[in-house]
């Protein structure tokens, strides 16, 4: 079994999958699509380079995230690498210890040939090397659900990582934990507005999912604590298990005590001791 005291870290990235996503998170949807054939053709031409370097990866954010639920025994990112814009990644990626697989561009092998690949690696890795904690998937299709579902059988810890709004809802449920690549540490967000803000400002405006998490959370630990002033981290942790793509980073908060605190209608901080209290607000109770 592994040993959850010393934690292990083995992470597989679809790089083409995240590069393509946070090319159209930054430009709009189906934007890469649209300049693929021009990308192709010649990166170097001004305008695509400066989209290309708009929409440039964080590939250290994405490596220290992982590191941080433990030591990485190795590092695998998924491409065709003779492709220019990922190839531009390589220097960096090698810096960073990452191992680098060739997905051939031919015809029959071109489709979901990272997301086979990348699964019978996973696999193949955790037999392997039983002593892995932890399983990290940077993608977004959910052909890796089936994935997760294995390494979670398998007594792993499987984090996700992909980017908003091009992630699966079921690639996200499948994990532990999933965190969007917008709201890692480093990374920059897109600040151009996309044709669906206006969408995106209603969506806002309807009622704040954060706030029914909370309070389901709050309710659930209550039935189960029979008590009424709960451990704020014991509160997280329940919140990650109904929703793993939970970050309070994603509401805008920089820690978990601000964003309950952002929610005073739903509950009630106690900040008089070491440990951070909370519980459900006096007319909820």
């Amino acid at each position: 079994m592994p040993d959850l005291q010393h934690p292990r870290v083995a992470v597989y990235l679809d790089f083409d999958n995240i590069v393509m996503s946070w090319y159209d998170r930054v430009h709009g949807r189906n934007s890469y699509a649209r300049d693929r054939q021009r990308i192709s053709e010649d990166a170097t031409a001004p305008d695509i380079a400066e989209r290309l370097a708009a929409a440039r990866i964080d590939v250290g954010a994405i490596i220290d995230y992982a590191a941080s639920f433990g030591t990485l025994v190795l590092t695998r990112a998924y491409a065709d690498w003779s492709n220019p814009v990922n190839g531009d990644y390589r220097s960096q990626l090698v810096a960073r210890a990452v191992d680098l697989v060739q997905l051939f561009p031919a015809a029959a092998y071109a489709k979901n040939g990272a997301d086979i690949r990348l699964a019978v690696d996973t696999v193949e890795d955790l037999f392997r090397l039983p002593d892995l904690t932890h399983v990290v998937i940077v993608a977004g299709d959910s052909d890796y659900v089936p994935l997760a579902q294995r390494s979670k059988r398998l007594g792993r810890f499987v984090v996700g990582v992909g980017v908003a709004g091009s992630t699966a809802k079921s690639l996200a449920a499948a994990c532990d934990q999933f965190e969007a690549y917008d709201t890692l540490p480093g990374v920059v967000r897109p600040t151009t507005e996309k044709p669906d803000a206006t969408a995106s400002r209603t969506r806002r405006k309807a009622k704040d999912p954060g706030a029914d998490l909370l309070e389901r959370a709050l309710r659930l630990e209550n039935d189960k604590e029979d008590a009424q002033w709960l451990h704020a981290s014991e509160v997280k942790g329940l919140i990650r298990r109904l929703d793993p793509a939970f970050s309070e980073r994603a509401y805008g908060q920089k820690s978990f005590t601000d964003f309950v605190k952002a929610h005073p209608t739903v509950a009630e901080v106690d900040e008089s001791t070491n440990i951070v209290l909370i519980r459900l607000a006096g007319d909820r109770r």
